[in-house]
């Protein structure tokens, strides 16, 4: 006698339903590392800018007590100001060299190839070697570049580049650049070589010259990858410790004090709630950037 045949279970979630699961296991252990990493750390910070927490003891919640302090701070202001003077002046200084660069790169020369690698060494210097070097040739006495100007001439009187205010600054900024330009370089120069030759010779076939080759074709080709460059470049700029703390260290008088700077201070004074603070208004700037350059990319991904 024929057995009857029993129906298979059914399956409790749908196939559909089976690899959403799937894939929200797989993101599952990035969220909690985000949240462990990324968020707790960012969300605990602006905490305790609300405090007057220091080394050994959790503190109270004072409000906007760090916040007004730091206003009747000229320590604060000046560090606003000379961030952003380093942020925009540094950036439009890479910027300028990195497309410069970058399009000369593209052209046959010789020795293409080495000149390449050379340009990517002062980014893959460590940062500590690269500014130590600096520091040493700023020196006004046996700094290389003293020497060089007082024995060509070109200045006979030795200059303290990091002992004045009004050399400080520049100073700090051109080695931030020597630094930092590089990476303009390697993406700059990644994002022509995506661009097809062909519109290039349709533009010269039009009787297009260099300059409105570089602004119908070159720019447009590159123009996303500048925002982007632009926007990680600021961050890690205004963010940067080391450039001014082994330079200067935030000084003369103030003259290159900075917001990483500045609350490095405040934690050596071991008052973390004020060097909390000092992070935290550093935030507005930072998503204004952000907004920014998204709004930028997106309105140029409509108009594509």
């Amino acid at each position: 006698m024929t057995q009857p045949r029993t129906a298979s279970p059914k399956p409790r979630f749908s196939a559909a339903t089976q690899d959403q699961l799937f894939a929200y296991g797989l993101v599952l252990p990035v969220v909690l590392l985000l949240l462990g990493l990324v968020a707790y750390p960012f969300f605990y910070a602006i905490w305790v800018s609300f405090t007057n927490r220091v080394v050994g003891n959790d503190g109270v919640f004072i409000g906007l007590g760090n916040f007004r302090y730091l206003a009747g701070s000229p320590a604060f202001f000046s560090a606003i100001r000379n961030t952003i003077v380093l942020v925009v002046v540094s950036d439009i200084l890479k910027l300028a060299i990195g497309l410069g660069l970058a399009l000369l790169v593209t052209q046959k020369i010789a020795g293409r190839g080495l000149f390449r690698s050379m340009l990517m060494l002062p980014w893959a210097m460590p940062a500590f070697v690269a500014y130590l070097t600096w520091r040493v040739l700023y020196q006004p006495i046996g700094g290389g570049i003293n020497l060089v100007l007082t024995q060509t001439g070109i200045y006979p009187e030795i200059v303290d580049w990091l002992g004045q205010r009004q050399t400080a600054m520049p100073s700090v900024i051109v080695a931030a650049v020597w630094r930092g330009f590089p990476f303009w370089f390697v993406s700059i120069l990644a994002a022509l070589q995506t661009i097809p030759g062909e519109l290039y010779e349709a533009a010269r076939i039009d009787g297009a010259n260099a300059w409105q080759r570089f602004r119908a074709v070159t720019w447009p080709g590159i123009r996303q990858v500048v925002i982007i460059t632009t926007l990680l470049s600021s961050i890690w700029t205004a963010n940067s410790f080391e450039h001014v703390w082994l330079l200067t260290q935030g000084g003369p008088s103030d003259a290159t004090m900075v917001f990483p700077v500045l609350a490095y201070f405040g934690m050596q004074t071991q008052r973390l709630g004020e060097a909390a603070a000092v992070s935290v208004a550093m935030l507005p700037v930072l998503a204004i950037l952000v907004i920014f350059a998204t709004a930028m990319m997106t309105s140029r991904e409509e108009q594509d």
